[in-house]
C-alpha cells in the first residue's frame, strides 16, 4: 500500500521541474492528482510521460495570479475528486537580476502577482474545502532566498520571504481545523529556473554562475528535483503529523555559512 492510497494531491506548477517529479512520487505512493500549470500542453505532457490514467489525473491550465483562474481548479478539482487531501502550492518564477534602482519596475509587479498572490490565492480557495473536510496538508514553495538577501533578485528575495511569512500566519489560523502547512525553502536545484537565473546573473557566462553557485555550497553540487520532491512527499504526508508552521530548508548546507 502506498502513503497516498485513496487521497487527492492538487499540485500548482506541476510542469515544472520539482512539480513533476513531486508529481510522479505522490502518484507511485497512490494518489489521485489535479495538475495545474499555465500551459496545458505541457500538462499533457506529463500526464503522457508519467502514463497517468484519466480517473487518476485532472489537468487544468491556469494563471495562478488571477482569481477566477484559481477558483476553477479548485472547483474544478473538487467536483472531480469530491476533496482536497493535499495542496503543494509550487508555482514561481524568478524574475530579472538587476540592483534595486535599474530593475523594472513591471517585472517585480508580475514576480509578486505570481509568486505571492498567486500563493494567497491557493491558501484562500483551498483552505475553505479543507476545514469542510476537518483535515488537509499544504506545502507551499519558499526557497532560500526567503531567508537571505541576494543581490539583484529584489522581486524574488521578496516574493519568497511573504511566503514564508503566509506560511506561518496561516498555519497558526488552521490548526485548529486538522490542516497543517509548511514550507519548502530549496537552494540552487538543477531546474529550468536555475538555467534561467544563472543566465540572467551573467549574459553568456551561465556555466561560470553555474560553477560559483556549487561552489558556494557547503555540500559542492547543486540539488536535484527528486531531493526536493521527497522533503515535500514527507510533509504532505502522515508521516509528518505532528509538524506545521515549518520551513524545511533543502540547500545542501548553504545557509550554514
Amino acid at each position: 500500500m502506498g502513503k497516498f492510497d485513496g487521497k487527492v494531491v492538487l499540485v500548482t506548477g506541476a510542469a515544472g521541474g520539482i512539480g513533476k517529479e513531486f508529481v510522479k512520487k505522490v502518484v507511485d505512493e497512490g494518489a489521485s492528482v489535479s495538475l495545474v500549470d499555465v500551459n496545458i500542453e505541457a500538462l499533457k505532457n506529463v500526464e503522457k510521460e508519467l502514463g497517468l490514467s484519466e480517473e487518476r489525473v485532472l489537468s487544468v491550465a491556469a494563471d495562478v495570479s488571477k482569481e477566477e483562474d484559481v477558483k476553477n481548479y479548485v472547483e474544478k478539482t473538487v467536483d472531480k475528486f469530491g476533496k482536497i487531501d493535499g495542496f503543494f502550492n509550487n508555482a514561481g518564477v524568478e524574475g530579472k537580476y538587476a540592483p534595486v534602482e535599474q530593475y523594472p519596475t513591471e517585472v517585480f509587479d508580475f514576480v509578486l502577482n505570481v509568486n505571492v498572490r498567486g500563493v494567497f490565492l491557493g491558501l484562500k480557495y483551498v483552505i475553505p474545502v479543507m476545514k469542510r473536510q476537518g483535515k488537509g496538508t499544504v506545502v507551499n514553495t519558499a526557497s532560500v532566498a526567503g531567508l537571505m538577501g541576494a543581490p539583484g533578485m529584489i522581486a524574488y528575495n521578496t516574493s519568497k520571504h511573504a511566503v514564508i511569512g503566509m506560511t506561518r500566519v496561516v498555519a497558526a489560523e488552521v490548526a485548529e481545523h486538522g490542516i497543517r502547512i509548511n514550507a519548502l525553502a530549496p537552494g540552487v536545484i538543477n531546474t529550468r529556473m536555475m538555467r534561467q537565473i544563472e543566465e540572467n546573473t551573467s549574459p553568456g557566462a551561465a556555466k561560470e554562475v553555474e560553477k560559483a553557485y556549487a561552489e558556494s555550497v557547503p555540500m559542492k553540487r547543486y540539488g536535484n528535483p527528486d531531493e526536493v520532491a521527497n522533503v515535500a512527499l514527507f510533509l504532505l504526508s502522515d508521516d509528518s503529523s505532528y509538524v506545521t508552521s515549518s520551513i524545511y530548508t533543502v540547500h545542501g548546507g548553504l545557509l550554514q555559512q
